[in-house]
Order: structure tokens, then C-alpha cells, then sequence
């Protein structure tokens, strides 16, 4: 049987659960997973690997209208998700709003490759709404494959995959056999840091955030690691550090342990929070965070 490999990219709105089925593909912990929109940032990568296929997943950041330039990034993260694919899902749920994004759906209508609608969350609706929702999708995207599906309880997951194997073409593999993603383990320290950022504190304040690790040392026994929780503003330095550092070390024991679970070691966390005045509509600070501005 010859081998197949391919890149499979998921694309949808914020918050219909990209990332959990992400995860749930790859079989492991890869994207922040929260009940808060616009929780991906960045285009991250999840490689899955058998003996006669590799599936190469990308999770991009929710498709939305930018209000300012870091969305303007993440915008065109879901737009380069576009090209170079083997297979797309574009995954909705059971209660978006599906005319939002319409101009993206006919970016997505003019795409020549093979195209997986995945509604989820389907156990919040009864079986006559999702029969409505499946012929809305069929007018929306025609040439479009539909599986209801639910992330919170695995439904119907596999049978995704399986189709996804059988439209992979046919290739050598592009990664290594061992290969889980093509992100730095730097990068999901601060992911992880940042989930707890986006559970632990409200509004404004998840979305005004970005963490930079700027010291990782590893030896047999332990991890030390280093972090900056940068803000646009004195006044969110305060509510991220709390009365008394309380807010902080809630967030760096929360964030220590998910690290230790992760990379199966002991961990040595700080954290130090630095303000860098309106980050989000600078290019050069969005640049060295490593979003694309192009």
C-alpha cells in the first residue's frame, strides 16, 4: 500500500471548539483549549504519525473582522490556511451566527481541494434543528462533505478521520516519524501560561496579554523557566499581579503544574509582568512576538 501524508488545515470562527478537536485529532495536548473566544493566536502545527500515513494538522486563529493589528495577524494566519491544503475543515457549531463571516465562506467555496464541514457541539440541539443546519451548510459550501460531530463527547471523531485518511494523497512523509509539531518548546511554555491568563482572569485583560519565556534550561531533574506576562497598561500590570502578588502566584502555580504534567519534570517557574505600551497595533512589537504581519 503506498504512503500518504498531507496537510489538513481547520479553519472556522472563534469559539466553536477548533482547538479541543484539534487536540482530539492529534491525541494530544497541542492548542489552548478554554470556553473564551479568540483563545489561538498563532497558526500552530500538530503532526500525527502511522505506518502508512502522516496527517499534518493546523489549528489557525478564529476567522473575525479586525478591530486592531495583532487580529489583523491573526486574520492572516486563517487566510494562509487557504493555500498549500490537502484536505480543509471548516469547523461551526450548533448556535453560531453563520452569516457573519460570509466572505469568507466563498474563499473557502473557490478552494479546489476536498472540504470537511464539522458542525459541533451538536448535543446542545435536537435532530430536526441539525437537519436544518446540515441543509443550510449544503447551500452555503455545495461541494462540501457535512459531519455533526461533538468534541465534548468524541462524537463521531474518528469516523472524521478515517475520511481524512482516504483523501490524503499520496506522498513521502514531510516530517520525521517522531515529530509531534513544528513549534519550539518555548513556544507552548508560554502557551500554557497564557491559558491560565485567559481562565483566571476576566474582560479586557486575556486579550491584552502576550507571554514571552526568555529563559528555558533543562537538565535530568528540572526545568527552569522564565517568563514575561507583557500588558498595554499600568492599570492591567495591577490586575494581572493582584493585592499583594495573590493574582500572579495564583496564575504561576496553576501554570507550574500544567507544566510539570507536560513535560514530566520538575519545574522551576517565575514570572515578572512588564508593560509595553499598545503592543497590539505595533509591528515591531508584533514582530518579535512572531506574528505574521505580511
Amino acid at each position: 500500500m503506498a504512503f500518504k501524508s498531507g496537510f489538513v488545515n481547520i479553519v472556522g470562527n472563534p469559539n466553536v471548539g477548533k482547538s479541543t478537536l484539534m487536540n482530539l485529532f492529534v491525541g494530544e495536548r497541542i492548542s489552548i483549549a478554554t470556553f473564551k473566544s479568540q483563545t489561538t493566536r498563532h497558526r500552530i502545527m500538530g503532526i500525527v504519525n502511522e505506518d502508512d500515513c502522516q496527517i499534518v494538522f493546523s489549528d489557525t486563529p478564529g476567522v473575525l473582522k479586525p478591530a486592531y493589528k495583532l487580529q489583523e495577524s491573526m486574520r492572516n494566519f486563517s487566510e494562509t490556511a487557504l493555500t498549500d491544503v490537502d484536505v480543509l475543515l471548516y469547523v461551526t457549531d450548533a448556535v453560531e451566527d453563520i452569516e457573519k463571516n460570509q466572505d469568507y465562506i466563498d474563499k473557502v467555496n473557490r478552494l479546489s481541494a476536498p472540504k470537511l464541514i464539522l458542525i459541533n457541539k451538536i448535543d446542545l440541539i435536537d435532530q430536526k434543528k441539525l437537519v436544518e443546519l446540515v441543509d443550510l451548510w449544503k447551500s452555503k459550501i455545495p461541494d462540501a462533505e457535512i459531519f455533526p460531530v461533538s468534541a465534548k463527547a468524541k462524537f463521531n471523531v474518528d469516523q472524521v478521520m478515517r475520511r481524512i485518511k482516504e483523501l490524503l494523497p499520496e506522498n513521502p512523509p514531510y516530517f520525521e516519524q517522531d515529530q509531534l509539531t513544528d513549534k519550539p518548546m518555548r513556544f507552548f511554555v508560554s502557551e500554557i501560561i497564557r491559558e491560565k491568563i485567559l481562565l483566571y482572569y476576566d474582560k479586557e485583560i486575556p486579550y491584552s496579554v502576550e507571554v514571552v519565556v526568555d529563559e528555558y534550561k533543562e537538565d535530568d531533574s528540572l526545568v527552569r523557566i522564565g517568563a514575561v506576562i507583557y500588558v498595554e497598561r499600568e492599570s492591567q500590570k495591577g490586575i494581572i499581579i493582584g493585592h499583594g502578588g495573590v493574582a500572579l502566584k495564583r496564575v504561576s502555580t496553576e501554570a507550574r503544574k500544567s507544566l510539570e504534567q507536560f513535560l514530566d519534570k520538575k519545574v522551576f517557574l517565575r514570572i515578572f509582568v512588564k508593560v509595553d505600551k499598545d503592543w497590539r497595533n505595533s509591528d515591531k512589537e508584533l514582530s518579535t512576538f512572531g506574528y505574521n504581519l505580511d
